[in-house]
């Protein structure tokens, strides 16, 4: 069950080089763990932890942001992960995004939006633990944007056919492809010929739309089933 507030401020001001950390999570048990882990990190200085992004701005109020907030994907009160992400960089602090999995797409979402990178909660302690110390100090943790390009080779799809696969693959027909993309129908088929072709010379089956959509979320174009876009 999700909790009203759970804000619990680190005694005293931050040491000088100590990296400020606030954490929007609404798990009690979790925020529990991470606030131990970061009781025991002297370069970290934890500032709060707050069960949405509403109480995190409203909480720390005109007090200096945090250099980096450890940010849940989702949350109890329904908010969208993109706006999220936009208010918490518009305070002024680095987001990393504290999610149970994901792989590519997590990391393509995380370049995308301007973020640090991806924590997994599941991750031990000392990963933790660098992974906001880097992400604080505005470094990349895990894959850089420049990693997050098709590097595969086994089906290197162009820009164009990623974006017409994630419309498509979701379930979008040819005609409501075309007109979101500002493109005809016959061109989205054409797209989709050379997507299932590309798939095909790889191994890799994406003969139906079913397959297309398995195809888009093991390559990070879609996100995993139960996993919100932004």
């Amino acid at each position: 069950m999700a909790v009203t507030s759970v804000s619990a401020p680190s005694a005293g001001t931050p040491t000088s080089g100590q990296v400020t950390v606030a954490v929007v999570v609404d798990h009690p048990a979790v925020v529990l763990g991470v606030q131990q882990i970061l009781a025991g990190a002297p370069a970290l200085h934890l500032l709060g932890a707050f069960p949405t992004v509403a109480t995190l701005v409203d909480g720390l109020g005109s007090r200096r942001p945090a250099d980096v907030v450890l940010l849940d994907l989702q949350l109890a009160d329904g908010s969208s992960p993109g706006r999220n992400i936009a208010a918490v960089t518009a305070a002024g602090a680095h987001v990393l995004l504290f999610a149970a999995g994901g792989g590519h797409y997590l990391h393509r979402l995380a370049a995308a939006n301007g973020m640090r990178g991806v924590v997994h909660k599941t991750a031990p302690a000392p990963m933790l633990v660098e992974a906001l110390t880097a992400a604080g100090r505005g470094e990349q943790v895990g894959l850089v944007a420049a990693d997050l390009e098709w590097s595969r080779g086994d089906a290197p799809l162009s820009p164009r056919e990623r974006e017409t696969l994630a419309l498509y693959a979701a379930g979008e027909k040819s005609e409501r492809v075309a007109q979101r993309l500002g493109i005809s129908r016959e061109t989205v088929n054409d797209y989709v010929a050379r997507i299932r072709a590309k798939y095909r010379t790889a191994g890799r089956a994406a003969d139906t739309k079913v397959d297309l959509y398995k195809r888009a979320v093991e390559d990070g174009i879609l996100p995993p089933p139960g996993y919100p876009e932004l």
